[in-house]
């Protein structure tokens, strides 16, 4: 017997629910879309970005290629400003004829005139949804559609079941990202404590607000007020090297294990050389590509389509659309496939690069 919808979503708003209800009889409206009776007629489709970062350069590639398959327009929009920039952007999309889909990577979880801003392009009829870090899902679930990206409490468990095999014998970690307020910040940190186990310990979350001479900065500040801090985990793509940099100015690279999300071209350089240990690397061509594909779909009403990406959407977590994960290694590293889970996939840096190197990439 199908769950009453109320008990499934709890803090979803009514018009949600009942714009959802809609869908999960057959998405005879708007596939999920707020708003519905009123949909876009614009034909430009947009990512939205939380910052300025070589990753969104793979997420530009999947959303060109998607774009050019299914035949639409896409742009992916620079944001340097963090939540104020967003909000900017998004005021400027509601005077906009030809806007038809956003895709916004949510630069503050908890920003309610950010979720404002997505609610007033919804109720105009313009799907919403995020990708790669999402709004708080406790109070603002029901102000996009869907969430497409790195399941980021499991990607942090990851990176903390690394660390815990590359110093077995434990000891103490600094964690490092953009903003502490994130969305995929809070995920992928918790995650790393609990996959990390109680061997390890924390000492510090810093944050740079993308800053990238402060992500430096805080690499010193870390070193020299917690010396027993043995490993330094980069959560946003640009802190792998920036601690990368740090350890070996210090020459700590001997006592100290770098472990770290994303694949920028120099953390891989760097992985290489053996100043990282690990990378935990996410899939930013899919976010890309079934942004664009999944805007398209709400926007046309293609039931299927949504159905295929979300066959249990209105259940919980039943709006989030996993991109998923590799484990890279450098050769000769102690980490094996069978410690991680069977659907997380496991490549020596050789065979990452051949990957890259299949999509034009340079980075992901």
């Amino acid at each position: 017997m199908r769950r009453p919808l109320g008990s499934i979503l709890g803090s979803a708003s009514l018009a949600w629910l009942l714009a959802l209800g809609a869908c999960l009889t057959g998405c005879s409206n708007s596939a999920g879309t707020p708003g519905a009776a009123a949909a876009a007629g614009g034909s430009r489709y947009i990512i939205l970005m939380n910052n300025e970062s070589p990753f969104w350069d793979a997420v530009r590639v999947g959303m060109n290629e998607e774009a050019k398959r299914l035949g639409v327009d896409a742009v992916l929009e620079p944001n340097s400003t963090g939540p104020a920039g967003q909000i900017e952007k998004l005021r400027q999309y509601g005077t906009q004829s030809d806007i038809a889909g956003v895709a916004v990577c949510a630069a503050d979880a908890a920003n309610a005139s950010l979720v404002d801003e997505m609610r007033k392009l919804a109720e105009r009829g313009i799907p919403i949804i995020t990708l790669d870090s999402d709004v708080d899902r406790g109070k603002f679930r029901d102000a996009r559609f869907a969430f497409i990206g790195t399941d980021n409490l499991k990607g942090g468990k990851t990176l903390g079941v690394a660390a815990k095999n590359l110093v077995p014998d434990g000891g103490a970690y600094v964690q490092f990202v953009g903003r502490i307020g994130a969305q995929n910040a809070i995920e992928r940190m918790d995650g790393f404590k609990e996959g990390a186990g109680e061997k390890l310990v924390e000492r510090d979350r810093m944050g740079d607000e993308t800053d990238r001479t402060r992500a430096r900065e805080n690499v010193r500040n870390a070193i020299r007020n917690h010396p027993d801090a043995n490993v330094l985990v980069g959560i946003w793509s640009y802190n792998a090297p920036a601690i990368a940099e740090i350890v070996k100015a210090e020459d700590k690279q001997d006592k100290i294990t770098v472990v770290a999300f994303d694949a920028e071209q120099q953390a891989i350089n760097y992985l290489e050389q053996g100043l990282i240990q690990v990378l935990v690397v996410q899939n930013p061509y899919e976010m890309g590509a079934q942004s664009v594909r999944l805007l398209k779909s709400l926007k046309e009403k293609d039931d299927a389509t949504v159905k295929e990406m979300f066959p249990n959407h209105g259940q919980p977590e039943g709006d989030l659309y996993d991109t998923g994960l590799k484990v890279v290694v450098p050769d000769g590293s102690p980490l094996k496939a069978e410690m991680f889970d069977s659907n997380v996939q496991f490549m020596p840096v050789a065979e990452f690069r051949a990957w890259l190197a299949k999509y034009n990439l340079n980075a992901s």
